[in-house]
């Protein structure tokens, strides 16, 4: 596919140049520099191109600017075509001279070149000036308000010629969403760095690196997909910033984004009351979950057997929605465990989308209710239990025809759903049991 990078310095608006271009809000933007810390890929809204907001360059030797650096002219590297954006009212600066020095000998693609921020003649600069960065004429837009966009298309459709093609005729197939949740500083980066097999995502040994839910795809284990780096969730009295608080949000919207969802937890620490609250919204969400106890290679011997059961009986414990919350033991920096967490994710994930026979679920339901009859209803009559099928995915959603008195109870929908779940092997889907009553005719 097309690549095209976005650079420049902090602060010139390229985040906003992004979230434009995708037609999405993927890249979190602010007013204070420096906010995005890792590359960020996406794809064009009407055009086959992908397309990567990266980092400001700054002149760091060490620490996350630096590394934010790196990754961002790996970017440049790597691209048929760079946007490099600089901001107009604050005009030309000597980090957009060396910058754009740096860009040239780094790559051979064509540049664009980009005077953001363009809205009011009065507070710009002196236009002319940006000649001197060697990228030929200086374009004017406005990120914010969509303006000059066009002539970002021109310029992009005129390199990569025949690759341009209709949404329709280049739609890409669906592939499956992983997102990868937690805490801050439980490994998630360690994660995605693994499975893409080279460090793609910045990890350093503190909370808070990550702030971008970070889309990226890949395959692994034989499958295409698009992994989900997010930023850390903490308890909602420990954020304190503004920034903070917009990449929470960001991280809970690729819960609705996935279509399963890892949430990485720390084997060397007890399992908080935050990690289940996670695990909650996932279920709530009618997502697949799947807990990646991590750093399991820290964990002495003797105490693995205990820890794994104690967390399996807290997730029983705490979520109706699920018959066997699937627990798998990983350590994300050795690699150990990361693959079989992959096979199992895509065996649910199969299962997940086929469609189980309706004489099968009927056969199964009617052993369920021979071993245990439905109570009585408040009105002492009996409940009667018709007929049933699947008519949902993701969840797994059972309807259920009854006649009579249908106010089934909780703890027999609960017996149902178990013994459903373990004869149609969906003890890892979350499940949804509906009740459609029969219309009595002689009403």
């Amino acid at each position: 596919m097309f690549k095209v990078t976005i650079a420049g310095r902090p602060n010139t608006g390229k985040s906003t140049l992004f979230n434009g271009l995708t037609g999405t809000r993927d890249a979190l933007v602010h007013d204070r520099p420096g906010v995005t810390r890792d590359t960020i890929g996406g794809t064009m809204r009407d055009r086959p191109y992908q397309i990567f907001d990266t980092a400001g360059l700054e002149n760091a030797k060490t620490g996350i600017a630096s590394d934010s650096t790196n990754m961002a002219i790996a970017s440049i590297m790597n691209s048929d075509a760079v946007l490099f954006v600089v901001d107009g009212r604050t005009g030309l600066t000597n980090e957009d001279l060396d910058w754009a020095r740096l860009v040239r000998r780094k790559t051979k693609a064509p540049v664009l070149l980009l005077v953001n921020k363009t809205e009011s003649e009065k507070r710009l600069s002196n236009v002319h000036d940006f000649y001197k960065l060697g990228f030929g004429e200086p374009i004017m837009i406005s990120a914010e308000h969509k303006r000059g966009f066009d002539e970002i298309y021109d310029f992009l459709d005129k390199i990569a010629g025949d690759t341009v093609k209709t949404t329709e005729e280049t739609a890409p197939q669906q592939k499956l969403k992983i997102a990868v949740l937690g805490q801050p500083n439980v490994g998630k980066s360690t994660l995605v760095n693994k499975v893409l097999g080279e460090k793609r995502q910045i990890v350093i040994d503190a909370p808070g690196i990550t702030r971008d839910t970070v889309k990226i795809p890949t395959n692994f284990y034989g499958r295409d997909i698009i992994l989900m780096d997010t930023a850390g969730l903490r308890r909602k009295a420990g954020v304190k910033d503004d920034v903070e608080t917009l990449s929470a949000l960001k991280s809970l919207d690729a819960i609705e984004k996935a279509d399963v969802v890892i949430l990485v937890v720390d084997a060397t620490k007890n399992i908080e009351n935050q990690a289940l609250g996670i695990a909650a919204r996932v279920y709530d969400a009618g997502k697949i979950l799947c807990v990646a106890l991590n750093k399991w290679d820290l964990i002495d011997q003797a105490e693995r057997d205990e820890k794994l059961l104690k967390l399996k009986h807290q997730f029983t414990n705490s979520f109706h929605q699920i018959i066997k919350p699937m627990i798998l033991a990983i350590s994300a920096e050795t690699g150990s465990g990361v693959q079989n967490l992959f096979r199992r994710i895509y065996e649910q994930w199969d299962i997940s989308n086929s469609d189980a026979p309706t004489s099968l679920i009927n056969r199964i339901l009617e052993k369920l209710i021979e071993s245990r009859q439905p109570p009585m209803s408040r009105l002492k009559r009996p409940m009667k239990i018709k007929f049933a099928r699947q008519t949902g995915r993701h969840p797994m959603k059972i309807t259920i025809n009854v006649g009579g008195a249908s106010d089934i109870p909780e703890s027999y929908t609960r017996y149902l759903r178990r013994g459903l779940a373990e004869a149609l092997k969906w003890e890892h889907l979350p499940i949804v049991i509906e009740y459609k009553k029969d219309d009595n005719p002689f009403d």
